[in-house]
Order: structure tokens, then sequence, then C-alpha cells
């Protein structure tokens, strides 16, 4: 399950509290956020260290994802998946060893820009923000940022692709909207 949102929507975090209610629903959970998953600094920031376009395209090594948790815990996958490939902090491997995935388990990946990439995820859940409200709850050292969220809604349409939306625009206040097969 995608957690897909930008960081001023706290996906991780939602994606956590989700993970701590489903054991009780007889449903084990983990994280396995998509930061850990980022290029190289080399790739990431071949085009400096603001450029949005690059942070729309380039800093999620998404074969990466696909090979190492999704494809893993799959059907017909080994069970067991990478928690984190790269350590962004250091720009080196992080070196993680793999895990098994748990039975019945649900695995849930928090992140930015994960849809329209192809990644297969069977539930999507979209942090919809207007571009006023990331403005307004996007940390300064962030804003370069808005314009790959902006081109994200227009080139993608996430609300539109998600399962389900999460009208985030005052995270003390979220809204949910189901769309597609969860409306009916």
């Amino acid at each position: 399950m995608a957690v897909d949102g930008p960081d001023a929507a706290a996906p991780e975090l939602l994606a956590d509290a989700v993970a701590d209610l489903l054991p009780a629903l007889g449903r084990p959970a983990v994280v396995v956020p998509a930061s850990g998953f980022y290029r190289p600094a080399s790739l990431r920031l071949e085009h400096g260290r603001t450029d949005p376009d690059a942070r729309y395209t380039d800093w999620l090594d998404v074969s990466a994802l696909a090979r190492e948790v999704l494809g893993p815990v799959g059907p017909g996958g080994a069970g067991e998946y990478l928690p984190v490939l790269w350590d962004v902090v250091r720009d080196r491997a992080a070196r993680a060893r793999r895990r098994p995935a748990p039975q019945q388990g649900v695995l849930l990946v928090p992140g930015a820009l994960l849809q329209g990439v192809g990644l297969p995820f069977d539930v999507v859940v979209h942090l919809r923000m207007s571009p006023s409200a990331r403005r307004r709850l996007t940390p300064a050292h962030q804003a370069w940022e808005l314009p790959a969220f902006d081109r994200y809604d227009d080139e993608v349409d996430p609300s539109g692709l998600a399962d389900a939306v999460v009208l985030a625009d005052h995270p003390d206040r979220p809204a949910l909207v189901l769309s597609g097969r969860f409306a009916s």
C-alpha cells in the first residue's frame, strides 16, 4: 500500500499510524519509507540541490523499490524485502539485511511522487494538498520543491489515480474521500 503525499502532508506519520492499528485487526504491518530508496547524491543532485525537475524525476530509484521491496513481497515473490537501500544522510549504501515479510501482512510505503511511475501497489492512498496549502506548510528550505508537486498534480493527477484520497490542507483535520473500488 502506498501512502503518497508531499512531506508537508506527513505520509510517514499516517503510514506509521495505520501500521500501529493493523495488528489489532489481525494484520501485521511493516513500513518501508520510499526515502530509503532515493538515488545517490551524484545522480539525485546532478542538476543542483534545488532543481524541481530533478526532484520530480530523479530522486526515487523506482526500479530498486520494485526489485527489492514490492516484487519480493508480491505474488510469487520470495517473501523477504530490503527495508532500506540507500542512506541519504551518509550518501552510501545502507547495507541493511533482508527481512521476512509477515504472513498475511500489510506493507506500507510512504513517500512523495509515488504514482504514475509504474510501481505495482495494490492500494494507493493519496494525501492531497492544494498548492496554497503546500506553500503554507512546506518549510522554507524545501520551497524549491513546490513546482515538482504542481507538475505531479498536472501530469499524473494523483487524486484521480488513488484508491482513497485524504484531504490534508489542514493536517490537524484530515478528511477521507473514497474513490474507485472503495467508494461503493
